[in-house]
């Protein structure tokens, strides 16, 4: 059967491209908000077979680049929403500019087929050590050059059992690498039972291979039972607000007081504690608001005896301003300032200015923040925020995290309407509430408004699209994860030690 099948590929050399492109399409599946995720690993695993035996580099890298573009063009396709739809730009451009950077970001898995050939030999080795160093190596560096775009990294997958246990220990990176041993084992075990391998089978190789996936599956199972953080104090009572103000309408002077006003009657009826209001949800700079606007949203958090933080921008000139979160209680004011800013969304890069001609943007070239940053105390809490996808790279909120005891971020993801990316996003929130075994609260413009416990799962949510307020306790915790201590560092440090060994065994041969 495996040799009539690679005679027919052979006969339609189009027929392994488009069914990666396929595979990639369907490893979508596995992210939120669909979170199908063995069907994803079944589509990781089509690719590893691919590759397994395969002698040519550039037929590797071929298959790698058309599993990305799968991937990516089905998984983030939300950003030609945002281009068009909100920052104004045409549907032909912004359809173009989708492509090409799924185009960019499609050459990571297309280099990591190529270097898994030429580095490795065929078989074992190969799925078994090539593809998982070389895949996780190169999402690492995925997430970090040209200020770095995690989205879709393969352990975000592993938010579910059995394998959150590992989070935070090794964190998203090394989920992957746990995964796609996962699919490795798999792969090998699968074939021990193919007529053209049988004769080669041994006993003991099958036992191996079933051993190593259920240390695997079982131990991430076991890893969950670890308490790794201790609660500190009482829960503390929070209400996410969720203001629904359509991205269109958002920074039209015209509706200004119409969203303070929702704003603040959703306020007036919480008796948390702690009021968390979304990413800019006053669209105006700070010093623009009217102090009878902070004064009544003060008072609110000093009845509840509390605090209230409030996503806004904030400028210490006409020209530097950032995007920004501030306090109202009885103390004075506490900011925090976004560091890792957006490309195009929240800054331009140095020479495209002439962006900003085809965009439109408002405040759209936003200074970066100070990188360390303390987290806030505020109702009792130490709460480490930030704001949008800064959520997204772990490593960088693990400082401020380590000395927080509550997680918060505040967004506005109504940049992309009604597509997978609110969904991603609480994923990616859930993946850092499990690496810091920290509860995770997330206050949006359109959702997904939600409180995450420290395990990762989703204990109150709002519906999209709503205007609405979720009452809710979260309880802090203090304590440091393996992750929290060393972040990536030995993760990334082993995989270069991997590489190298590649690079010696491949001289060796």
């Amino acid at each position: 059967m495996r040799a009539a099948a690679s005679r027919w590929m052979q006969q339609h050399p189009w027929a392994t491209p488009v069914l990666a492109l396929l595979c990639g399409a369907t490893l979508t599946t596995a992210f939120d908000p669909i979170g199908y995720w063995p069907l994803g690993l079944f589509a990781m695993g089509v690719l590893v077979w691919l590759w397994r035996d395969l002698p040519h580099v550039w037929r590797a890298a071929q298959l790698g680049f058309a599993f990305g573009l799968g991937l990516f063009l089905s998984g983030v396709s939300w950003i030609a929403v945002s281009l068009h739809v909100f920052g104004g730009m045409p549907m032909a451009l912004a359809a173009l500019a989708t492509l090409l950077f799924c185009v960019y970001l499609a050459l990571y898995p297309a280099l990591v087929g190529a270097l898994c050939v030429w580095l490795s030999p065929s078989g074992p080795r190969r799925t078994l050590f090539a593809v998982p160093v070389l895949w996780c190596l190169f999402e690492w560096l995925r997430s970090v050059v040209f200020t770095g775009f995690p989205w879709l990294t393969l352990g975000y997958a592993g938010t579910q059992a059995p394998f959150a246990g590992f989070a935070p220990i090794v964190g998203v990176f090394g989920i992957s690498m746990v995964m796609l041993w996962v699919v490795g084992g798999s792969v090998e075990l699968i074939r021990r039972w193919l007529p053209a391998d049988v004769q080669t089978t041994t006993h003991r190789s099958v036992v191996r291979w079933v051993v190593t996936l259920c240390v695997l599956l079982g131990g991430g199972a076991l890893l969950q039972r670890i308490e790794w953080t201790q609660a500190i104090g009482a829960p503390l009572t929070v209400s996410l607000l969720q203001g629904n103000v359509a991205q269109d309408l958002k920074f039209d002077p015209r509706r200004y007081a119409n969203t303070v006003q929702t704003y603040t009657d959703l306020a007036f009826q919480s008796q948390a504690r702690l009021i968390v209001l979304p990413e800019t949800a006053l669209p105006r700079f700070l010093d623009q608001i009217e102090p009878d606007t902070l004064h009544t949203l003060r008072a609110i958090a000093q009845r509840n005896q509390g605090a209230l933080l409030l996503g806004v921008p904030v400028r210490s000139d006409p020209s530097t301003y950032y995007n920004a979160a501030i306090s109202l209680d009885d103390a004075p004011m506490q900011h925090y300032r976004k560091q890792h800013l957006v490309p195009f969304g929240e800054f331009i890069p140095p020479g495209l200015e002439a962006v900003l001609h085809v965009l439109h943007i408002p405040m759209s070239d936003f200074s970066r923040g100070p990188i360390t940053q303390p987290p806030m105390r505020v109702a009792g809490q130490q709460v480490a925020v930030n704001i949008c996808y800064e959520d997204a790279f772990g490593a960088e909120l693990a400082p401020a995290a380590a000395q927080a005891t509550l997680l918060a971020n505040v967004s506005n993801v109504a940049w992309f309407g009604d597509s997978l990316a609110p969904g991603q996003h609480l994923q990616i929130a859930r993946m850092r509430a499990l690496e810091t075994q920290r509860a995770f609260i997330s206050a949006t413009n359109t959702g997904m408004t939600a409180a995450i416990d420290r395990n990762g799962r989703v204990i109150a949510r709002l519906p999209q699209f709503t205007i609405g307020r979720l009452d809710t306790s979260v309880q802090g915790y203090t304590g440091l994860t393996p992750y929290l201590r060393w972040k990536d560092t030995p993760l990334i440090c082993l995989l270069c030690i991997g590489v190298i060994a590649l690079f010696v065994l491949r001289d060796r041969r």
